[in-house]
């Protein structure tokens, strides 16, 4: 049997020349890669050193679409709370006018008991509106008291509470859980005095119609009869509700 081998030089795709032959051995022939000349088998390192790059990168993504979706979370749930202290502050602010309907009654009330013991304001030092009562949440002057936001002014031997269809004795509103109450200070720079010597603000009576704004101004050392208008009431109601909330609303009587 006889061998005949025969080597001959080619080039790859990429032009790179490698030995080639064929054995013929009886009836077939095999034709063998021997190498390229001069150049060594390369690998694929650019692969293999990207290998964990697109885990890294997917983890970052991760936590970066993580801390978004927390970050929307909690803005829904900021936007809801501020949504509902709103509502609770509305609420509250609408339930203060309780207390000034409640004023303006008991101011009527008083006046009308005055009259039927033939007290006059202006003469008679005893009547209700020339001295405090702070049980019944009425004040002279409005120098008292001095601070209308602290607690201590809305106690029960400092103010009144509100009324109402579903309120109790101390004002609370058992449908809304809403507290209200009131003071009443007449606008006034001195306690405890008539009217004629408190240095108080009045309503000019010849303005106060249905066409004109009513016009007012202090007045000190006149008597009565002096001055044609009406002494002045500041009405204070304060409102305390669900999460802690308080609200205040004031509205002048004369």
């Amino acid at each position: 049997m006889k061998h005949i081998c025969t080597y001959w030089k080619q080039q790859d795709r990429r032009g790179l020349p490698y030995l080639a032959g064929s054995t013929a051995c009886g009836n077939g022939c095999i034709l063998l890669a021997l190498g390229r000349i001069g150049q060594p088998q390369e690998r694929n390192n650019t692969r293999e050193g990207q290998k964990g790059v697109v885990l890294f990168i997917a983890l970052i993504a991760l936590v970066v679409m993580s801390l978004a979706a927390v970050a929307l979370v909690r803005s829904v749930d900021t936007s809801t709370l501020v949504a509902g202290n709103l509502a609770f502050k509305q609420a509250a602010t609408s339930a203060a006018d309780a207390g000034v309907e409640a004023a303006i009654p008991w101011m009527a009330t008083t006046q009308t008991a005055q009259m039927a013991l033939n007290k006059d304001p202006w003469t008679d030092a005893t009547h209700a509106f020339n001295v405090d009562a702070p049980a019944n949440g009425y004040y002279s002057s409005i120098a008292v008291p001095a601070d209308l936001t602290a607690d201590s002014t809305w106690t029960s031997g400092a103010s009144r509470p509100g009324t109402g269809a579903n309120f109790d004795a101390n004002g609370l509103d058992s449908t809304t859980g809403n507290t209200v109450r009131y003071i009443i200070q007449r606008v006034c720079r001195n306690a405890n005095q008539l009217l004629s010597t408190a240095n108080c603000l009045f309503s000019d009576s010849s303005e106060d119609n249905g066409s004109k704004r009513g016009r007012l101004s202090y007045e000190a050392g006149l008597g009565s009869g002096a001055i044609s208008g009406s002494p002045v009431y500041r009405i204070t109601a304060r409102v305390t509700g669900p999460r802690n909330t308080v609200s205040y609303i004031q509205a002048y009587a004369y």
